[in-house]
């Protein structure tokens, strides 16, 4: 798997995402994941071609028509399957769906451990544009995730949990 792989994987969340905004209405969803990707990328400092892919791909079955097959086909059976750990099931009532979800991601691999760190981080970033009941809510994902991998061995994955719970730590102040 080459970089340039990775530059496909930003054309096709491009593509799968068109159209949709962020919850603030006026940014472009896309910019979410290539933002993710940054980070696992210059913050976490990862510049594995997968892991970076699934970072831009992250949100592509959940929120868009892409299935696990399309991923598959299109990047690798690898891939599909972290971006499908990073994948809530939405036919789940909002509890449920969170504690499968938690589930699953406490059990996954530690690169998509990782990438669900940086989505979080990306999240409580944006959370600042967000109304104080949005904003809250955010906050209580992102405490729920930070709880969930509190159990983990991998260094790399309690190293940037470390970092996440830091600009936690500093969004309590905003």
């Amino acid at each position: 798997m080459e970089h340039h792989d990775v530059l496909r994987a930003v054309a096709f969340a491009a593509r799968a995402h068109q159209g949709q905004m962020r919850k603030d209405g006026k940014t472009p969803y896309v910019s979410h994941v290539v933002r993710v990707c940054f980070i696992v990328r210059n913050i976490f400092c990862f510049d594995d071609p997968a892991m970076l892919q699934t970072a831009l791909l992250h949100d592509t079955v959940e929120d868009t028509t892409t299935d696990f097959d399309d991923l598959a086909k299109e990047f690798s059976p690898e891939v599909a399957g972290w971006v499908a750990a990073l994948t809530k099931d939405k036919r789940l009532a909002d509890d449920d769906r969170e504690s499968a979800y938690l589930s699953v991601l406490k059990t996954a691999p530690w690169q998509v451990q990782i990438c669900k760190l940086a989505d979080v981080y990306d999240n409580l970033l944006d959370s600042a544009q967000l109304d104080s009941e949005r904003r809250a809510k955010a906050r209580k994902r992102a405490r729920a995730y930070l709880h969930g991998f509190r159990d983990a061995h991998h260094a790399d994955v309690i190293r940037c949990r470390e970092i996440v719970e830091k600009l936690y730590k500093q969004s309590q102040s905003r």
